[in-house]
């Protein structure tokens, strides 16, 4: 499978989660990827499993110097960009009352900002190379919120709001941009929401409990998500901007009410 051969992408978040199953996908599909992360460890440890078509950035993408610098390195390593993918994210819970202001600035900053400032960078390469795609990870609480988020949901919000606008401002440029919206994922920051709301239960009775709620009786796997998200960065789906893809097991296809048996 080389449906990405001669391609470069670059995947902020890309050293866990579904940032590391898009690396991964990538990098099965022949691409060049640089995988932009803010933890030494695990980038280390993406960059070794993936092969010699992978390098690490290790960076911080609430700053506009990494992400100038990431891209940088891009393209004096791989000649250029032709696709980016932001999977950077974190969740933290409270309503606004609870949230602490550095908190929601966080959120924010790691969510939406560090989409801004990637395709910033990003985007002029990309252009270069007369067009391509960049795909942004938001979330069904993008459309619909859980209790208790209100952080989480504000960024999910605006990055389908921004990722609109990037579609609209670039697309003279052969650049298209979407966004994908995932349920529940088993991710590690699934996993430890599971731990912090687990109480007498196990993290994996949480997922389970999770998991039923979806109606496709289960939560997703990251290489669900990159799959979606390689499509949208192919050739197959030039016709595809401005669109926010569900991948939900049917989540928002329900209403909380229904008939008796």
């Amino acid at each position: 499978m080389e449906d990405f051969a001669g391609k470069t992408i670059l995947v902020t978040g890309g050293s866990l989660g579904m940032g590391l199953a898009c690396a991964t996908r990538f990098a099965k599909g022949g691409a060049n990827v640089v995988i932009v992360a803010n933890d030494d460890k695990s980038t280390d440890e993406a960059v070794k499993s993936l092969g010699d078509k992978v390098i690490g950035f290790v960076g911080d993408v609430r700053k506009s110097a990494d992400m100038a610098a990431a891209a940088a390195k891009a393209v004096q390593r791989f000649g250029g960009i032709d696709c980016l993918v932001c999977c950077a994210g974190i969740q933290r819970y409270g309503t606004v009352v609870e949230t602490d202001e550095n908190v929601w600035d966080d959120v924010l900053d790691i969510n939406l900002k560090g989409i801004f400032l990637a395709a910033k960078y990003a985007i002029p390469e990309i252009k270069k190379r007369g067009g391509g795609a960049v795909v942004a990870i938001s979330s069904i609480q993008s459309y619909a919120s859980q209790t208790s988020v209100a952080a989480y949901t504000a960024s999910k919000g605006g990055v389908n709001a921004l990722v609109r606008a990037m579609a609209l401002d670039h697309a003279h440029d052969n650049i298209t941009v979407n966004a994908v919206c995932p349920a529940s994922v088993d991710t590690p920051m699934l996993r430890h929401s599971a731990e912090l709301y687990k109480g007498n239960k196990t993290a994996e009775d949480i997922l389970d409990a999770w998991g039923r709620g979806h109606p496709i009786g289960r939560i997703g796997q990251p290489w669900e998500i990159a799959e979606a998200v390689a499509f949208l960065c192919s050739d197959k789906a030039r016709f595809i901007t401005g669109a926010d893809l569900k991948i939900d097991g049917g989540v928002m296809a329900k209403v909380g009410i229904v008939l008796p048996e």
